[in-house]
């Protein structure tokens, strides 16, 4: 029979130790970029939950643009709000293009989402604008 040298087992003891180090160092390296990716998704994840409540709060919207086409520079504009099921439709047949350029620089200045608009020039001073807005 033979017998096993102890050194052998020493050496691969040792062989299996190494082994094992090398495996936690990249796990534990794999670890600390999983933790980076974790904490820039919730940081994403915020910032989309701030979005949603910025954009997407229905009443914040409707009152917003209410409080818009009643102001008294756009009074004379006669624009008619009309609401859809997943957003609100603002239409003037014909507006001076002063009161327009007011309507537009309030929306844009406001939070609202833009699906669509039109603008059609009727003369050199009105035109026709329809505007949709998304929740």
């Amino acid at each position: 029979m033979s017998r096993v040298n102890p050194l052998h087992i020493i050496v691969l003891l040792i062989v299996v130790v190494l082994f094992g180090f090398f495996k936690l160092s990249t796990i534990k390296s794999e670890l600390q970029e999983e933790q980076k990716s974790y904490q820039a998704s919730q940081k994403v994840a915020t910032e989309l939950l701030a979005y949603k409540k910025l954009y997407g709060d229905k009443k914040r919207v409707i009152n917003g643009l209410r409080k818009i086409i009643k102001a008294p520079s756009l009074k004379a504009a006669n624009i008619q709000l009309s609401r859809k099921s997943k957003s609100v439709e603002l239409r003037s047949d014909s507006m001076e293009l002063r009161e327009l350029n007011r309507l537009f620089s309030k929306i844009l200045n406001g939070a609202y989402k833009i699906k669509r608009f039109t603008i059609k020039s009727l003369d050199a001073t009105h035109a026709s604008v329809m505007v949709e807005i998304a929740w």
